[in-house]
């Protein structure tokens, strides 16, 4: 008989891919939960104690992919804690963290480094785990930066901005550790955590042995994408960029969604900006060895994922000019 696992945050980017892997796999069902029951969905409020105790009471497992704000990521640690005490029986149970859990730090970084988040994201997923700790049931999964299968932010905004010349080359200001991890080694790890359950009460982290320097993806993608040549964005470009044009941005985006508009060029905040320069460097050595991973090759992945693009713009009737594809 199969495992039933509930996957809360189902309709986002890991949680459809956990979705999907589940429903793949020989020994497991998918349990999908989103905050509205649509599309095979159940309703469940991943920020309520009793709605997660009421979803939990038929599963083997869950995996805990629900973002959100800095609160709701506090409240739903707080109310997967309660829910997991309730229970008489402990499940395996897989939360997904960040690095963003190290805030600042940089050079060689394990599990054992001290938490100290520095942006309000980074001390949510702090507390977040806090709320959690001393749970031997529950797997917390430390990703870097989680890149193909359609990922939103480090692949789909990062060609968006290549095909567009604003990123490329960054010299200096783009030579740290890029600590990516792609989608379907967080699934397999996600995925081993729940098979493994003696591995719970510990936190791994996710990120690819000798991952590229920034430079080096940028370069690699920009290549695969045809947006050559690759442009050098020197350290004023990349101020203009991160000061002047990504506020900008960001308010068109609030306004925008008010009266519908879509399409807007994504911002480049500071924040991606200092990302790029913080030298930190994943040790994720011991998820590789208690979940058997062996790290998806970057530069096949980052060919895979502009074909992905060029694919999906070739099938659209309004498909813009090569020099944008991989968007």
């Amino acid at each position: 008989m199969k495992s039933r696992i509930l996957v809360t945050g189902a309709t986002g980017f890991i949680g459809r891919h956990i979705v999907n892997a589940l429903a793949a796999s020989d020994w497991a069902t998918p349990v999908a939960a989103s905050r509205r029951a649509n599309h095979g969905m159940r309703a469940v409020d991943a920020l309520s104690a009793a709605s997660l105790s009421a979803a939990l009471a038929d599963v083997d497992g869950v995996v805990n992919c629900v973002a959100g704000s800095p609160d709701a990521i506090v409240a739903n640690a707080r109310a997967l804690r309660e829910a997991l005490d309730a229970r008489s029986t402990p499940i395996p149970a897989v939360h997904f963290s960040s690095m963003a859990v190290y805030g600042s730090a940089e050079g060689h970084v394990d599990e054992s480094a001290a938490l100290a988040g520095t942006s309000p994201y980074g001390i949510a997923k702090v507390e977040a785990e806090q709320a959690l700790a001393g749970l031997s049931c529950v797997t917390v999964l430390r990703p870097g930066c989680v890149y193909g299968g359609g990922s939103p932010q480090w692949s789909g905004r990062i060609a968006e901005l290549l095909c567009a010349g604003r990123l490329g080359d960054l010299g200096a200001a783009g030579d740290a550790h890029s600590n990516l991890v792609h989608v379907d080694d967080v699934v397999k790890a996600a995925l081993g955590a729940l098979r493994h359950p003696e591995a719970g009460g510990q936190a791994y982290n996710l990120a690819m042995a000798d991952a590229p320097r920034w430079n080096d993806y940028f370069i690699a993608y920009a290549m695969a994408l045809g947006a050559t040549p690759v442009r050098r964005i020197g350290g004023r470009r990349l101020k203009i960029e991160t000061k002047l044009v990504a506020p900008a941005l960001k308010i068109a985006e609030i306004l925008g969604r008010k009266i519908g508009l879509k399409g807007l060029p994504p911002p480049l905040p500071p924040s991606l900006a200092r990302l790029w320069q913080q030298d930190i460097c994943l040790d994720a050595s011991r998820a590789a060895t208690t979940f058997g991973l062996a790290w998806t090759p970057w530069r096949d992945a980052v060919k895979a994922e502009a074909a992905r693009g060029s694919d999906r713009l070739s099938a659209s009737p309004d498909a813009p000019p090569s020099s944008a594809r991989g968007l």
